[in-house]
């Protein structure tokens, strides 16, 4: 086998490696982001069953969801903090 084409097929691998690696990254924070949705959309939604007993509920809506898919189960603590505070 000639020299080039064995440089050729290394160079090659080692882009397909790097490609992965960049590829990786960015799904491994939109994994993280959705489980965060939905552990905080699961806490905000037994927040609000739980709650319905005393009167206290927290509305969900695009605002809402974005604070809890972002934030996770702390962006749903804040909604509680803010909604017993400006209620």
């Amino acid at each position: 086998m000639n020299f080039m084409v064995i440089v050729a097929y290394a160079a090659g691998v080692l882009l397909l490696y790097g490609l992965g690696k960049m590829l990786l990254i960015p799904l491994r924070t939109i994994f993280n982001l959705i489980v965060n949705a939905v552990i905080g959309g699961g806490v905000l939604l037994l927040i609000n069953f739980v709650g319905s007993f005393w009167g206290f509920h927290v509305g969900v809506n695009p605002v809402t969801a974005l604070v809890v898919g972002l934030l996770g189960v702390p962006g749903v603590l804040l909604l509680i903090a803010l909604r017993l505070l400006f209620a």
